[in-house]
This record gives structure tokens, sequence and C-alpha cells, in this order.
């Protein structure tokens, strides 16, 4: 096991500077020049303009300039905000558990409703019910989210007033951060209403981030189930006299769950470029309405310690798959 997450760890380190090549070209093609963002309504002499380029090393050969900063991400400094003065580490952390909050809710949402609407979908196959789920995952799955989200707030905002527009907690309460985490510090704060509040302000963003993931994953789990339904193995767990559930839920969606496991690896990254979408629409204090902000602000010391961050996350993410492979399915890590 250790040799396979050695080799795990190995494939990691090309795709990280890839990643890394990629989110320093990309600033390096955006409109405009950081050193007048510097600068600011009051503008700034020749002789500050060229202090400020020698400073942020933009004077240097653009292999240099990247050596430098590949250099800097390795000792874990993913730059400073043109416009806070503060490390892009440290907005990241104090804006991330808003974010990872909300896709933790969304991931569960999608698990535990589109894993058992794929299984009985491929238990019921051609049955009103498996073209019914099947239906209901395409729309899910085409649902643009910025339209979905709109919907939603007017129907159960606007029309029912059942939900609020935006925001994390009503401003009714207030209490200091423990874990950064809403519904975890509004239950600590003793306050009454206030884990009330936290949820009602979680349901809309989750159900709209969770769509796509949902979709994806029942699509999977049926196919899966399907395809392994079919093996020889089942047929002699059914002729052996087997209650129907126990080789459903035993001998066959264990064997069907790698797929489904990839795709829920996969959907971290969804849920991340989603979340850019929905915090922008319902104004949730994450890192995906921060990155948005810093676009319109030019700021990108952290448009690009953002992109890093984001992607050492799914490459976290996707290593921890690849483990559960190796847990569940020994061949896999063998070979």
């Amino acid at each position: 096991m250790l040799r396979f997450l050695l080799n795990r760890i190995g494939l990691l380190i090309p795709t990280f500077i890839g990643v890394s090549i990629i989110a320093f070209s990309f600033i390096r093609l955006l409109p405009g020049d950081p050193i007048l963002l510097l600068a600011g309504e009051r503008g700034m002499t020749d002789e500050r303009y060229q202090a400020e380029v020698v400073k942020y090393g933009f004077d240097k050969p653009i292999w240099q300039q990247y050596l430098n900063y590949l250099g800097d991400l390795l000792q874990g400094d993913f730059g400073t905000s043109f416009v806070t003065k503060k490390p892009v580490l440290t907005e990241f952390l104090t804006l991330f558990p808003a974010t990872l909050e909300l896709s933790l809710v969304a991931i569960v949402l999608a698990v535990v409703l589109g894993v058992p609407a794929g299984i009985f979908a491929a238990v019921k196959r051609g049955s009103f019910f498996d073209q019914s789920i099947m239906s209901t995952a395409l729309v899910g799955y085409s649902m643009p989210i910025f339209w979905w989200g709109l919907l939603l707030i007017i129907f159960f905002s606007g029309i029912l007033q059942w939900t609020p527009v935006s925001g994390r907690i009503s401003l009714l309460y207030f209490f200091p951060p423990v874990t950064g985490f809403m519904l975890v510090d509004s239950l600590l704060s003793g306050q009454k209403g206030a884990f009330a509040s936290a949820v009602s302000h979680l349901i809309l963003p989750a159900i709209v981030l969770a769509t796509i993931p949902l979709a994806v994953i029942a699509r999977q789990t049926r196919s899966a189930m399907l395809e392994v339904l079919g093996e020889d193995y089942v047929r002699t767990a059914r002729a052996k006299g087997l209650p129907p559930r126990r080789v459903v839920g035993l001998h066959a969606l264990r064997n069907a769950l790698i797929p489904v496991i990839t795709v829920i690896g996969l959907s971290v990254g969804t849920l991340l470029a989603g979340a850019i979408l929905t915090e922008t629409i319902f104004s949730w204090p994450g890192i995906g309405k921060w990155m948005v902000d810093s676009i319109f602000r030019r700021d990108y010391e952290v448009i690009q310690g953002g992109l890093m961050l984001i992607a050492g996350i799914v490459m976290i993410v996707n290593l921890i798959v690849d483990l559960l492979y190796g847990l569940i399915n020994p061949r896999i890590r063998h070979q």
C-alpha cells in the first residue's frame, strides 16, 4: 500500500508543475498593468513605477520570473493581494470554510440522493421509474447554474418567501467564528434561532450546487449497476436463493462503486467551479466570490494564488480517490 501511495504522489509532481505554468501564463495574458493598479487613481511617477517593477521582479526575463514564482510556491508563499495587502494564503484560509461547508452539504445531497436513485433505476430498468429518473437527471445536468439559481430565488425567496436571498446567516445574529462553519458556529453560539437561520441560508445554494453532481452520480450509478448485474457471480448469487437486497446491496453495489467513486472525486472540481457562480448569485462569502471579485479588481496575485490553491485541493482529492480504489479493489493496488 505504501508503494501504491508513493507512486500516486509521484504523479502529482508533474501535474503541479503543469498547473503552475498555466496559472503563471494565464495571469500574464490578462489585460492591464498590475503596477498601475497599485497606484490607484492618483497615479505614480516614472521613478516610482520603475522601482515597483524591480520590486515585483517584472524587469527579469519571463523564465526567471517563473522560476522565482515556483520557488515561492514550494516555500508556501502564494503571493500578497494588491488590494488588501494581505497574504493570499491567509485570505484563502479565512474564506475557504464557507466554500467547504457549502460543497460538503452539496456533495452529501448529491450522493445520498444520486446513488439510491441510480440503483433503483438499474433494478427497475425500462420502467416508468427508470425513465423518469434518467430524464430528470438529464435536465439537471443541462441546467445552467446561474439560471437555475435565479429561478429558485424568484420562486422560494420572492414568491413563497421561505428562504433568504443571500448571505450565510441573518444580520440579527452575531458571534465570533470558532470553526468557520456557520452551521457549527451557530450551534455553539447558543443563540436561539441562529442554527435555523444558517440552515435556511444554506438550502438554496446547496441545492443549486448539488444539481449537476447529483445528475452525474445517478447516471453513473445506473450504468455501473447495469453492467455488474449482468455478471456471472450476480446470477450465481441469485441462483443460490439469496435475497434480492443482499444480491444488489452486497455483491453488485460493491463492485459498482469504483466508477461511482471516480465520479464523486471528479465532482469536487465541478463543485469548486460551480461554487464561483453559486456564491456570486447568492452572495456567499467563499473563495468563489473572492475569485470573481479579484478578477474585477485586477488583483492578479489573488487570481494566481487562488488558482494554485484550488488546483492543489483537487489534486489531493484525486489522490484520496486513488487510495480508495486500492481499498475497495486490492487488484488495482497490486497492478
